[in-house]
């Protein structure tokens, strides 16, 4: 079920002050990038009490090797030669100090209140809680720029159960450990860095439904994706975000339950209508719907043929 609720005051239990958090960002080869995002993180009204930064880049950041701060967030730079994001972010909670996790992602520019909206959210909802943000458009920084994946509802909802849709953005989310815990790490099959290159995030939110948890959306915690990527890359990233779909969804078929295969020819149809609808009037479009089917089935086959049957290693997971 999905419930839509209006905001709600916080409640008279949530401290004034924020309790120990942290909050981690994986990265790979955007120096810029990610020394502007962590830049507006410690420009915010209130900051983690430490900043991992687990950067899988071809060489160390030189700048955020010894980037030092006045502010009280200690910032732990990791630099590491393993690959993809799900393993960047498993390292990151591995290396956490502290029970409250945060994500978010290396092309973010947040708000001066995201990470205190997001924090307080999630103390509200509880340790069975998991909070997602709301994630803006920036400003193009380039012709032809574009941003991938946008949240922008200004509503707040809960989702518990089986909502017929995916509901976590992980890079704007926070949770307990004891949910990592419960449920497991991501998924190094799944993101982008892997052969399944995408759809880690809504592995992750599926488990935690499944589970019991309630996924809360919080549009107060407000950050800024960058439109950093061009018309060039438009294609190439439609591929890959169905082929990780597609994964993603063969992974959690089953013979004796069929909602994630319902869901998944749902998912089918919708982008093949998409396709016929924007054919004529918006072929560039036309064609990201055409590109993100074959990687969609390209993804699923390739899981079943070859991850159906695998078992992750405790460490990998």
């Amino acid at each position: 079920m999905r419930k839509a609720i209006a905001a709600q005051a916080m409640d008279s239990s949530t401290p004034a002050s924020l309790p120990s958090t942290s909050l981690i960002i994986p990265s790979r080869n955007r120096p810029e990038l990610l020394l502007a995002t962590v830049r507006s993180i410690l420009e915010g009204d209130e900051i983690p009490t430490e900043l991992i930064i687990v950067d899988q880049s071809d060489a160390r950041d030189p700048t955020l090797t010894t980037l030092a701060t006045d502010c009280s967030c200690e910032i732990r730079y990791l630099w590491t030669e393993s690959v993809g994001v799900s393993r960047a972010r498993n390292i990151g909670i591995a290396a956490a100090q502290h029970n409250i996790l945060a994500f978010t992602d290396d092309d973010i520019a947040v708000t001066s209140t995201w990470f205190g909206a997001l924090i307080r959210a999630l103390l509200c909802a509880g340790p069975r809680g998991v909070v997602s943000g709301r994630v803006l458009p920036s400003i193009v920084q380039k012709r032809g720029g574009f941003v991938p994946s946008t949240k922008t509802d200004e509503d707040r909802s809960v989702y518990a159960g089986r909502v017929g849709e995916d509901v976590l953005f992980t890079n704007n989310a926070a949770m307990f450990r004891s949910a990592i815990d419960e449920v497991g790490k991501f998924d190094v099959r799944l993101g982008p860095g892997s052969v399944f290159s995408n759809a880690e995030d809504n592995d992750l939110g599926f488990r935690l439904l499944e589970a019991g948890y309630r996924i809360i959306y919080v549009p107060e915690a407000v950050l800024y994706h960058r439109a950093w990527r061009d018309e060039r890359d438009y294609l190439p990233l439609r591929w890959s975000y169905g082929r990780g779909q597609g994964a993603y969804y063969a992974k959690h078929l089953s013979l004796t339950d069929r909602y994630m295969l319902w869901r998944m020819l749902g998912h089918v149809k919708n982008h093949a209508l998409g396709f016929i609808h924007r054919v004529r009037r918006q072929r560039h479009l036309a064609y990201g719907d055409a590109v993100y089917l074959l990687g969609f089935f390209s993804g699923a086959i390739r899981w079943l043929l070859t991850q159906r049957w695998t078992r992750l290693s405790e460490d990998a997971n």
